[in-house]
């Protein structure tokens, strides 16, 4: 029997011609760049900020800058600020940063100061979050009211997409993490055409955000730890148990994240529940020392310069004390994002495990802990998997580190994510 011809030919994807894709470079750079300059001034901001506050203030005050006392002042007064910023900010700074990820809303333009300010208070003031879900924020809703104005014929949805792709290539120093994230939001979305057509803007945008902030900041995420060779079968095991322990180490958190997050909900009040979350950061800090505060970027490769440096015990205390502040900063209504805390927690329980089985590569057991941590918190498998490589500069520990993923995957799945509904239950 003779098929027809039609029946046989293979189902081909219609590709985007060029000229369609032309008119979009421009756009695309212009939002990288402009998206990659409000991260790094808020940052920079930050920073200097934290310096008067974490140096010449307490210095003058006579007052040891990382002492218990400061600590309990600062993470306190922060909480004080920012829910003063929260309760009058028209706006009061963006929704519940529980209910936010990586995919951000677009929030009217009268919303964006106050949500600035109370990131680079955060930022400044030492709670353990990041910068990236409310500078994604910002920059989406700032790309979405200026493309509307300037170029009124592009759908909207673009905006948002070039917005996310450029801050995420900006945050890490290379397009490729953003051609990672959108490739896996694409995975979910109805798309038409190639999967490089589709990315085609995003990846302009998340490239002239990445070089805008290389050219300005010099962003860096190699812990320069030993060097790591050719991976071999005990590199590999080490990896598994290790990334698979991390994972459920940060399924725990995930799992307290609604309760700790409730618990916060009861005082009602954005001047209770702040003041209130600094207290208790406060005391974790005291229990677990400066390195437990801020975002954990320069944290972590202090931890880095001396892997034999602490204890297991030492490096256990630091990864639930910090793990906890993430927990208690995201619940209490702090502006900020999950990944970089989590970073540090991965790097502590990475160096443990390497104090307490001396067999276990430092370079393995930081970036197998930071994969697992992170496939639990944000669930964003490329992100994760990119994130720990690049910790670690080394080819060999892609391929271990692609097959520590399978196990840690797998017990994190379909399971709840560190993000919440409006209504506190949990995404899953």
């Amino acid at each position: 029997m003779v098929q027809d011809p039609a029946q046989q030919a293979p189902s081909v994807t219609p590709a985007t011609p060029a000229r369609a894709l032309l008119p979009t470079i421009l756009p695309a750079l212009a939002v990288g760049i402009m998206s990659s300059l409000v991260l790094v001034g808020v940052e920079v901001a930050a920073e200097q900020l934290q310096d008067v506050l974490w140096g010449p203030l307490p210095d003058a005050l006579g007052i040891g800058r990382y002492s218990v006392a400061w600590m309990f002042v600062m993470l306190f007064a922060t909480g004080v600020a920012v829910g003063l910023v929260v309760w009058k900010a028209p706006g009061h700074a963006g929704p519940d940063p529980a209910t936010v990820g990586l995919d951000a809303p677009v929030l009217p333009p009268v919303v964006l100061p106050g949500l600035v300010l109370v990131t680079a208070l955060m930022l400044a003031g030492g709670p353990s979050l990041g910068p990236e879900n409310p500078i994604i924020t910002v920059n989406v809703a700032l790309a979405a009211w200026l493309g509307a104005r300037l170029v009124p014929r592009a759908p909207g949805r673009v905006w948002p997409a070039l917005a996310e792709a450029a801050t995420i290539g900006a945050l890490f120093g290379t397009p490729v993490a953003a051609a990672l994230v959108i490739s896996e939001a694409l995975a979910v979305r109805e798309t038409r055409g190639l999967l490089w057509d589709n990315v085609f803007a995003p990846l302009t945008a998340g490239t002239a955000g990445a070089l805008t902030a290389t050219l300005i900041d010099h962003p860096s995420f190699d812990l320069n730890l030993p060097s790591f060779g050719r991976p071999g079968w005990s590199d590999l095991f080490a990896a598994v148990v290790v990334a698979s322990l991390a994972a459920l180490l940060g399924m725990a958190a995930v799992r307290a994240f609604p309760y700790v997050h409730g618990a916060f909900r009861r005082l009602r009040h954005p001047m209770l529940m702040l003041p209130a979350g600094g207290l208790v950061l406060g005391a974790l800090a005291a229990l677990g020392g400066h390195l437990t505060l801020f975002k954990g970027l320069d944290e972590i490769a202090e931890l880095a310069k001396d892997p034999d440096g602490r204890s297991a015990g030492e490096y256990a205390l630091l990864t639930v004390v910090k793990l906890a502040a993430l927990l208690v900063a995201a619940s209490c209504g702090f502006r900020g994002g999950r990944i970089f805390p989590a970073v540090f927690v991965g790097t502590a329980l990475g160096l443990g495990a390497h104090a307490a089985v001396s067999g276990v590569h430092p370079s393995v057991g930081v970036s197998a802990a930071v994969l697992g941590l992170l496939l639990a918190i944000t669930r964003q498998g490329w992100v994760s998997l990119f994130v720990a490589a690049v910790l670690v500069a080394s080819p060999g520990i892609i391929a271990v580190l692609c097959i520590a993923s399978l196990p840690a995957w797998l017990l994190v799945t379909g399971r709840p994510q560190m993000q919440l509904r409006v209504d506190g239950t949990p995404v899953r």
